[in-house]
């Protein structure tokens, strides 16, 4: 006979990993204060909730076997190699998006320029593709979500731990882009919007230099 699993300790064991794993600076939340400032409350929140449900994607692979997999070197490299092409596009997007913003603050053109790439889809995937590749949350997850008294209770305790996790990031997010959205009318001016596409275009670049080991 099978051990009771607890739900409700998983669950909150889960929403403190998850809390704690989203709120660390980086390049997700650096995109949801950046999207947020510009468009509101749903635009930058959108590229969290992506990036919950990438996290929740590997936490569920991990419970359900995929741990093998992803210790292949192999892997790992191509996961990196993506994860850092990733954050290269991400640094020329914001570098041109900041230069683009500049010329029309400079020519009289104070409206925000809108783009494909900043519609709620396109956040939505950038942050769950942000998650998914990033080899740093491989290794999270293979050590948080596939420690052994975990892993010994079975499928199901790892289940309810990747929903406290999707929870607690999830609430991280709302928090967050809740709380920039609270500060959003006195940071709309054109010069603001300049620095937060530049100051987000360099911390890509730095991510992605650290990545390289080059930092």
């Amino acid at each position: 006979m099978s051990a009771t699993i607890d739900v409700s300790s998983l669950l909150l064991t889960g929403f403190i990993i998850g809390w704690s794993v989203a709120w660390p600076p980086g390049p997700i939340n650096a995109e949801i204060a950046r999207r947020t400032i510009a468009r509101g409350y749903f635009p930058g929140a959108v590229v969290g909730y992506g990036a919950s449900v990438g996290d929740t994607v590997w936490a569920i692979a991990v419970a359900l076997g995929a741990n093998a997999l992803a210790r292949d070197p192999t892997l790992a490299k191509i996961l990196g190699m993506v994860s850092i092409a990733l954050l290269i596009f991400l640094t020329v997007v914001f570098a041109r998006g900041a230069w683009r913003r500049f010329a029309n603050w400079r020519s009289g053109l104070v409206e925000p320029t809108t783009s494909r790439f900043d519609d709620s889809r396109a956040g939505f995937a950038l942050g769950a593709v942000a998650a998914l590749t990033s080899p740093y949350n491989v290794a999270f997850w293979l050590a948080i979500v596939g420690r052994p008294d975990i892993a010994s209770q079975g499928i199901e305790a790892t289940f309810w731990m990747a929903a406290g996790v999707l929870i607690g990031t999830i609430v991280w997010v709302s928090v967050f882009a809740g709380a920039l959205t609270a500060f959003r009318s006195r940071l709309e001016h054109p010069l603001w919007d300049i620095f937060t596409q530049g100051a987000t275009s360099a911390l890509m670049l730095y991510f992605a230099l650290r990545s390289l080991g080059l930092i």
